[in-house]
């Protein structure tokens, strides 16, 4: 029998908006913004083709967790692009490298299922939170042999399979605006490149021009 705790609300903000954030926003004032969107098309529930394309460009991640007694956990999880893997329009996986084996976010994970996902894009003031549940693979070496981004210098301990209920995205009002090294260091190199081409161009031109009469003359 399906535990009724578990089962997803009919209105898939809900999961976030509980009666104790509803009075809050009815106290405040935002409440029938938020009942507007509500009876609209409100969060989806299916991660989009947008929404693939931006999992699959992120370099990190930060997954939180809570254990029985409701004690949350966050935690960090990077890589290079497409070290997340979107294996559905509800699922969403990761390699799990090898840590400082706490095994915090797994032991929650072993007691509460429920779990999230943030995603903030610094260089695009863009930022995602996916509601849902979790759970760890440790006895599928195809799985995480599959979600081992190829080339990286790191040891897959387990797999992470995060199954989306819902997901929203925040304004990007307040987001301090950021670039990855390797961005910044391609900008920089393809500015060198332009001007090490310019002053070649200025350097021939300058050695073809004709001398003017009498110059060098005393």
């Amino acid at each position: 029998m399906t535990d009724p705790r578990n089962a997803p609300p009919e209105i898939p903000s809900d999961i976030a908006f509980t009666p104790g954030v509803k009075a809050i926003q009815s106290r405040k004032g935002s409440r029938h913004a938020y009942a507007r969107v509500e009876q609209g098309s409100g969060w989806a529930t299916r991660i989009t083709p947008e929404l693939a394309a931006f999992i699959a460009a992120q370099t990190s991640v930060f997954l939180a967790t809570a254990n029985a007694s409701g004690q949350p956990y966050i935690q960090h999880r990077g890589g290079p692009p497409g070290f997340l893997h979107v294996l559905g329009d509800r699922t969403i996986a990761f390699a799990d490298f090898r840590g400082n084996r706490q095994f915090i976010s797994s032991g929650n994970l072993a007691e509460n299922p429920k779990a999230h996902l943030f995603l903030i894009d610094y260089a695009t003031r863009q930022r995602i939170k996916l509601w849902g549940t979790a759970r760890v693979v440790e006895d599928d070496a195809a799985l995480v042999a599959r979600l081992m981004p190829a080339g990286y210098k790191a040891q897959a301990e387990q797999a992470i399979v995060f199954d989306v209920a819902t997901w929203d995205a925040n304004c990007p009002q307040h987001i301090p605006q950021r670039f990855e090294q390797a961005d910044v260091a391609a900008v920089l190199e393809e500015r060198d490149r332009r001007i090490a081409e310019l002053e070649t161009q200025i350097a021939r031109l300058t050695s073809a021009r004709p001398a003017r009469q009498g110059e060098g003359n005393p």
